[in-house]
């Protein structure tokens, strides 16, 4: 089926999907993903995932934070490492049936600048509510790396790492939403988010001297 932002990425090499049911309406799963990112709410996946794979990371929340739930907009930026390192931005949104982050920057450091190595890829989420108050969700990788080893770099580790990936993120999405957990607080996680620098900037400093993913205090 044709997904929103499928036609962002121009003959892409790699793409994924995955999908699953979920006993709640879409309302009560789009926060979910407003709260998603590096040193914000995480991806839901197992603890064993974010130790082992992003230890620098906090490890995913299993409640809804208030000062990390966001009214996205295009253009909006979602971090996925330290600062200067990787980001989303916002490509289409429609709450809460539809997220489309675009990324061109999750790239290993010094690649793009020694060999030209380019990426381009898109994450597509989608909700669909289906009979009973449940919803569909379902999402969609789309991808064009160049020159062609990275291609084949890429096929070699990021398919069985999404795969791994999204298949945790979509169950732990899958509990979180069903159990409709009270909303609280998180400490540090409490900022707002700043704008995405370019590769190589600084990020936004806290109000302490910290800087924080991306996030400014």
């Amino acid at each position: 089926m044709r997904l929103p932002g499928d036609g962002i990425v121009a003959r892409p090499q790699l793409r994924t999907d995955h999908a699953i049911t979920i006993d709640a309406p879409p309302a009560d799963i789009w926060p979910w993903l407003t709260q998603m990112g590096w040193h914000r709410g995480g991806y839901y996946t197992p603890e064993w995932v974010d130790r082992l794979l992003f230890p620098q990371n906090w490890r995913s929340l299993h409640h809804l934070d208030a000062a990390l739930l966001r009214d996205l907009a295009v253009g909006d930026t979602i971090p996925d490492g330290p600062p200067g390192t990787a980001w989303y931005v916002v490509a289409e949104v429609n709450a809460p049936h539809t997220l489309v982050l675009r990324s061109g920057t999750h790239l290993p450091p010094g690649w793009r600048e020694r060999f030209g190595a380019t990426i381009d890829w898109t994450w597509s989420l989608r909700l669909t509510e289906l009979p009973d108050r449940r919803t569909r969700l379902h999402t969609r990788v789309r991808g064009r790396t160049a020159p062609w080893w990275v291609t084949a770099v890429y096929r070699a580790t990021i398919v069985p790492a999404d795969y791994i990936m999204a298949r945790g993120m979509l169950r732990g999405i899958k509990q979180r939403a069903e159990s409709r957990p009270r909303r609280r607080l998180s400490g540090d996680r409490s900022c707002r988010h700043a704008a995405a620098p370019e590769p190589g900037d600084q990020a936004g400093s806290c109000s302490d001297g910290r800087v924080v993913g991306g996030d400014v205090c």
